[in-house]
């Protein structure tokens, strides 16, 4: 009887294992991870100030990228209309910092970020909202 139970919990064991050495490693089904496809999506993070946070005109952003190709693949924009930044070289990260156009008053407006990564699948657009006062 105890052969019997230390038998069905080795069979069991390896059966656990085998699985998460698939669940691990995208199978035998052909599937691919973004780890396997050597996809390195950029990262956008540090939002300053932060989402939905009000903002005086002309007032300061900044955000940090990692991933990216470097300081000429980050661009920024604000209904689509580009807007100049400076984007310092922190080693593991770009720090990127600008300032909101002195028009914008009294709105809430969209900071929209491109950052190309080396592989185009793994390029991030994203952004975030701030509320401009008057």
């Amino acid at each position: 009887m105890q052969i019997r139970h230390i038998a069905f919990t080795l069979i069991a064991l390896g059966f656990s294992s085998l699985a998460w050495s698939q669940s691990q490693h995208g199978g035998h089904t052909g599937g691919s991870s973004s780890r396997d496809s050597g996809c390195i999506k950029a990262k956008v993070s540090n939002f300053k100030p932060a989402h939905l946070d009000t903002i005086a005109p002309s007032g300061e952003f900044s955000f940090t990228v990692s991933g990216s190709n470097g300081p000429g693949h980050i661009h920024v924009t604000i209904r689509d209309q580009p807007i100049n930044v400076s984007v310092e070289n922190k080693d593991t990260f770009y720090l990127v910092k600008g300032k909101l156009p002195a028009e914008l008053k009294n709105e809430t407006v969209r900071i929209t970020i491109s950052a190309k990564a080396k592989n185009s699948q793994c390029d991030n657009d994203t952004g975030w909202l701030l509320k401009v006062s008057e």
